[in-house]
């Protein structure tokens, strides 16, 4: 019997940010290092970030946490500029299970929505509400990251 995914859903209404900015920021190596990992977020070093943007590229995120180190690994599914963004997701030292996660992104008021998707492979269902709590902690950072650097 094989368990079925589990699917997280978090929206995120970016206020003044318009979605070319918010759809830039999960492809460039440096805004991804200032809001999806590193001392912003939790205690963590980053120790590099690599992203191949196109379809079928690939991307590591490799940060050194509680002494481990982590490696997020995947590969582009689908990438459409500024509306869309979607990639698979896990870690290099789990078992093989990744997860998909799909970004929509649509113009909103005077800035954005974000409806992330996150199915987790059956392997990390249990993990699902830690799963929305984190990504809704990291959208709250990008906010912060793109405010702050559309004011400079």
């Amino acid at each position: 019997m094989s368990k079925s995914h589990a699917k997280v859903t978090v929206d995120h209404q970016f206020k003044s940010t318009d979605p070319e900015q918010v759809f830039d920021a999960w492809l460039d190596p440096t805004l991804i290092g200032q809001w999806m990992f590193g001392p912003r977020l939790r205690e963590e070093e980053v120790l590099r970030i690599s992203v191949d943007p196109r379809v079928e590229g690939s991307f590591s995120f490799l940060v050194l946490r509680d002494g481990q180190k982590l490696n997020h690994i995947g590969k582009y599914l689908e990438i459409n500029r500024p509306a869309r963004l979607v990639f698979t997701w896990g870690i290099r030292q789990d078992p093989p299970a990744s997860s998909e996660v799909s970004i929509d992104i649509v113009r909103w008021r005077a800035g954005s929505k974000l409806t992330l998707t996150h199915k987790l492979h059956p392997h990390w269902a249990a993990y699902a509400k830690r799963t929305e709590a984190g990504w809704t902690t990291m959208l709250g950072v990008l906010d912060e990251v793109l405010s702050s650097t559309s004011s400079d």
